[in-house]
């Protein structure tokens, strides 16, 4: 049976608070933000007094409630917990303590996740777009209506909450534990398969030359320029067709850093941990250029199956060699050369007809994890959407 509880105001249950301090230019403030969609309060960053343009800020205790007044409307409110107390904040965050009598603090940040309630607090940030919208001000905050229960069934809901989101956390963690070891089993399938691969020979046998830099282009992504891809589209040894910029500068159509699809790239500087990686180019964005650094690597079809290539190159045996040669001063970026890449060791008595029986054992098992990876997408978009449903039962009397 549904359960109506009378409407209070905010005002009537909130106290405002205001710690202000003038800043000190020796002194270090730890500064915080809050997250959208009901994320809660982060540390954002630290700053002295001298390094900060206003003259005064806020000091938050554990306990408040706080919200922004630029992204109320994306659901930025919080609890200031113990980790954050004594963080500053300016004065586009007001402070509230709750009259512990009346209402439970995590009630109220609860009811602060409702689409109905942040679509009534994006009615009164007036603006026709998220750009131009109004502060939330707080005499709209202190007039929205709570609808209150007694202070012990607000207990009990705060409570059945987390305890239902904990178990959807706990669900979210099996899964993700799941998806980690079925990924571990890729990996180790794939090292099995390649440490009984014989390396008798160098990459440099079934390349039909040295591998070249592309080109890269300054980039200003004006409509209508042509694309170059970033140093993202090959991390992961997957190609990622969204990771490009695009440049306005003139370009030679006869040049060599034009992509075609199917073309094999490896990136040459990058973080030791990503440098090396390798993706063929499915032809999307066309046309396209491929930056400096990044090498294109010329197969011979005919010694080499290309995807054979490039899984080869994932293999622990190329990634420990990679990271043997990779050079560098910066211990956070590291290069690798042509002559590095020419001399990778390679399988090159291994036959085609072999090459293409091993990359069609990895590809059918990249698609059962790719199949697992989705299913799991679904799963945890289907928990995602019963929070909503959990809220709007417990502000209805029905939890």
């Amino acid at each position: 049976m549904k359960t109506i509880w009378k409407p209070t105001k905010l005002e009537n249950v909130l106290i405002p608070v205001s710690r202000l301090e003038k800043l000190d230019p020796l002194k270090e403030y730890k500064l915080l933000g809050i997250r959208l969609n009901c994320g809660g309060a982060f540390l954002r960053e630290k700053k002295t007094g001298s390094q900060i343009a206003a003259t005064s800020l806020a000091q938050v205790k554990a306990g408040d409630f706080i919200y922004s007044r630029l992204f109320a409307w994306g659901g930025a409110f919080a609890i200031i917990g113990s980790n954050l107390d004594g963080c500053y904040v300016s004065g586009e965050f007001p402070t509230f303590l709750p009259v512990s009598e009346q209402i439970n603090i995590k009630f109220l940040r609860l009811w602060f996740c409702l689409p109905e309630v942040l679509s009534k607090v994006e009615a009164d940030c007036t603006g026709s777009t998220p750009l131009t919208r109004n502060r939330f001000k707080e005499q709209f905050f202190l007039a929205l209506e709570i609808p209150l229960p007694p202070l012990e069934e607000q207990q009990r809901i705060v409570a059945r909450v987390e305890e239902l989101v904990g178990k959807m956390e706990e669900v979210r963690s099996l899964r993700q534990q799941a998806l980690k070891q079925t990924e571990v089993l890729q990996i180790v399938e794939s090292t099995k398969l390649f440490s009984n691969t014989p390396t008798n020979g160098y990459l440099a046998d079934v390349l039909y030359g040295k591998p070249r830099n592309g080109w890269s282009a300054r980039c200003n992504n004006m409509p209508g320029g042509i694309a170059v891809l970033s140093l993202g589209a090959v991390t992961g040894f997957s190609y990622r067709e969204t990771e490009f910029k695009r440049t306005s500068e003139l370009v030679s159509h006869d040049a060599h850093y034009w992509l075609k699809p199917g073309d094999l790239l490896i990136t040459r500087s990058n973080t030791p941990e990503l440098v090396g990686h390798a993706a063929i180019y499915n032809g999307s964005p066309f046309p396209c250029i491929y930056p400096d650094l990044m090498m294109r690597l010329d197969v011979n079809e005919s010694k080499a199956d290309k995807k054979f290539v490039h899984r080869w190159l994932t293999c622990t045996p190329v990634r420990d060699y990679i990271k043997s040669k990779a050079k560098g001063t910066s211990p956070t970026m590291k290069k690798i050369s042509q002559e590095i890449v020419m001399n990778i060791p390679f399988p090159s008595d291994v036959s085609l007809l072999q090459q293409r029986r091993i990359v069609s054992y990895l590809h059918e098992l990249q698609t059962k994890v790719d199949t697992i990876k989705q299913l799991r997408g679904q799963a945890i978009n289907e928990l995602d959407a019963l929070l909503p449903s959990i809220l709007d039962k417990a502000f209805k009397g029905e939890l």
